[in-house]
């Protein structure tokens, strides 16, 4: 057959995170002042709308400049690959690259050991791009089909933007065991577990993080701005967000979700993001390490990651603050069987969950 198929970039546009990376590059401006790895903030993160609205301005100067045309180019390159199942080009990224994956719902302590896995590195993490090491990208999510827009797709782009960037930015960096060690706090990955499996590697590293669903709730609320005084559910904040879109794709309407009660709504979430991380492929990966969210746990796994790189650094403290059952008590007791469901889904695919240990609380 003789069919040829194209596409551009008005139906494939590049990503404002991947604009704003490759503008950095073609500046010669160095990456600072990102401050995904503050464990402490609550103040909430308008980066995404930011990099939005300078992205027109940021890609004329990128498509202006030789090195930035090729990266783009890359990019493209990289999702052919992806769409033919190019499996030569994804052998060669997985013998050069050895991915760390730091895998758990929002506010369980991903960002502190993102950190330290790169200071484990000797990099300094605020001089890391954001897109490269936090939460959102690659775009991940339950699927959507929208105007101009098919969430396959979208994750199948960020993914060969996010290849890129990786090349450009750890391509010349020390390898340790053979290979060179790129860090990553993927919140998005439990979407498509099978997905980040086969494009990083089989042996990719994945780090998940557990939290009592009342400490994480209390968490992203005093994130978000406060509990609500209706204590009805709010969209104010990213994790929110992925909170009502994630209700959405099990048929919980916005008119719905409005009136439910704050933890009630965000209890479903956390449930459904844990069943994800045991169905979605993510569980196939042995090389998988749960830590539950702790003072002595966490700074235990950061200094195993110093030991293991060969740094000197001593690891950032984990500040810890009061327990879940000191500020909602009742919510506690409704959080139980929640648990309980979870733990028995993980134990059917033999993933471990210590139960005794997230009662704790904190």
């Amino acid at each position: 057959m003789g069919v040829e198929l194209k596409l551009t970039d008005r139906e494939l546009p590049v990503s404002p995170a991947f604009v704003d990376f490759l503008a950095h590059l073609v500046d010669g401006r160095p990456f600072t002042d990102h401050e995904w790895g503050d464990q402490l903030s609550e103040k909430l993160n308008y980066a995404h709308r930011d990099l939005a609205q300078r992205a027109p301005k940021d890609a004329e100067r990128v498509m202006a400049h030789p090195r930035g045309r090729v990266a783009v180019a890359r990019s493209y390159h990289w999702l052919l690959a992806l769409l033919s199942g190019n499996q030569n080009a994804l052998r060669e990224l997985q013998l050069k690259f050895h991915f760390v994956n730091v895998i758990g719902i929002p506010r369980t302590g991903g960002s502190y050991l993102t950190k330290e896995l790169y200071r484990a590195l000797g990099m300094d993490p605020a001089t890391v791009h954001n897109a490269l090491a936090h939460d959102g990208f690659p775009e991940a999510g339950p699927f959507q089909l929208n105007e101009g827009a098919n969430s396959w797709v979208v994750s199948l782009q960020t993914m060969a933007e996010y290849l890129v960037m990786v090349e450009a930015f750890f391509g010349q960096r020390p390898r340790h065991s053979g290979k060179i060690v790129v860090p990553k706090k993927l919140t998005k990955g439990i979407y498509a577990g099978g997905f980040f499996h086969r494009v990083l590697g089989e042996a990719v590293e994945h780090i998940v993080t557990l939290r009592h669903p009342v400490a994480s709730c209390i968490s992203t609320y005093e994130k978000s701005g406060g509990l609500p005084a209706s204590g009805r559910f709010a969209l104010r904040s990213n994790i929110e967000e992925w909170c009502r879109r994630d209700l959405a794709y099990v048929g919980i309407s916005g008119e719905n979700l409005a009136q439910m009660d704050y933890f009630d709504a965000y209890l479903r979430y956390w449930e459904q993001y844990h069943l994800y991380i045991a169905t979605t492929g993510l569980s196939a990966n042995r090389d998988l390490k749960v830590v539950v969210y702790g003072k002595p746990r966490m700074e235990e796994l950061a200094q195993s990651f110093h030991h293991r790189y060969g740094s000197r650094a001593t690891p950032g403290e984990f500040r810890l603050f009061d327990r879940a059952q000191e500020r909602h008590p009742d919510w506690m007791k409704r959080a139980q069987p929640v648990i309980e469901r979870v733990a028995a889904v993980w134990q059917r695919v033999q993933l471990p969950f210590p139960v005794d240990q997230i009662m704790e609380g904190w």
